[in-house]
């Protein structure tokens, strides 16, 4: 009885193998039959990038200092030292504090924007049906549109400077955060506004009382996180006209200087390290600390 049923359960096991293996192939087939036609839509072969490497070199040795060991620390009148290739760094300094600052505002806004509308777009905790389709498919218009398409329009609006770009991050921030608090707000235990309903509480004091203490370390994460995005963000969007360091990136780049290029490529890089860095810390901590 027992070889029975170890032969039924192996019988069935191989099976299962053999089916299971033919879905592998399968999906591994149809990967491949995707990517070929892709690459043939969009003209993608190894050989432009086997000839572009070489060219991406060149660019490269071009902008980089031509730094002299023995002059290195002179003054900023002496080719081939520090202070001569960052000339500008004062400059370059306020442009980093701008991008910062766009990102600083841009998150607070879109962070406010998104925790009031992911009460509407949860579906467990909204009020209102037709309000929850309504505000699920706004935040869905609202991320599904680049932060770079806001920004020329909003350049085209309102002229080049940091505002546009603050505009057009915080737009693309409500809808993004929005969607991930909506769905932290849906994941949550509701016995809490429950026994808050049970004595009398209405909907806002379930929203205050017995939601945002539980998502709040989600919340506080997802945002820190989306910082971190919205600092390169900031970079990026400038090349439109829409402030910060970006724009100046944009500008030595046009006109071919060379060195100042790498010089604000470096400092974009270490400012991005340093604030991802501490942003992660900071993330920790305090998540860390509401969870104890």
């Amino acid at each position: 009885m027992s070889n029975k049923l170890l032969e039924k359960h192996l019988s069935l096991y191989s099976s299962q193998l053999k089916t299971r293996k033919l879905w592998n192939i399968l999906v591994v087939f149809l990967l491949t039959i995707s990517f070929l036609i892709s690459s043939t839509i969009i003209d993608f072969n190894f050989s432009n990038i086997v000839n572009g490497v070489p060219r991406l070199g060149d660019y490269i040795s071009q902008i980089l200092p031509s730094l002299d060991i023995n002059l290195i620390f002179e003054n900023s009148e002496t080719e081939g030292s520090i202070k001569y290739w960052y000339f500008n760094f004062k400059k370059y300094a306020f442009l980093l504090y701008e991008t910062f600052n766009m990102a600083v505002v841009s998150t607070t806004i879109g962070f406010v924007l998104a925790l009031i509308l992911s009460f509407f777009s949860a579906r467990n905790i909204r009020p209102n049906i037709y309000g929850y389709y309504f505000v699920k498919r706004f935040l869905e218009f609202l991320r599904g549109v680049p932060e770079i398409i806001y920004a020329i329009l909003f350049v085209w609006a309102l002229g080049i400077g940091p505002l546009a770009g603050i505009m057009a991050i915080s737009i693309h921030t409500t809808g993004a955060l929005g969607k991930l608090f909506a769905e932290v707000n849906e994941n949550v235990d509701l016995k809490s506004c429950e026994a808050i309903r049970s004595h009398g509480g209405n909907w806002l004091s379930e929203m205050r009382y017995g939601i945002i203490p539980k998502v709040l370390p989600n919340v506080i994460s997802y945002t820190l996180l989306r910082f971190e995005i919205n600092i390169r963000a900031s970079t990026v969007i400038g090349f439109v006209g829409a402030g910060g360091i970006g724009q100046e990136l944009y500008l030595v780049i046009n006109f071919n200087y060379y060195e100042e290029v790498s010089a604000i490529i470096l400092l974009i890089i270490i400012t991005v390290i340093a604030i991802d860095i501490s942003s992660s810390r900071v993330r920790q901590k305090i998540v860390g600390e509401i969870n104890d």
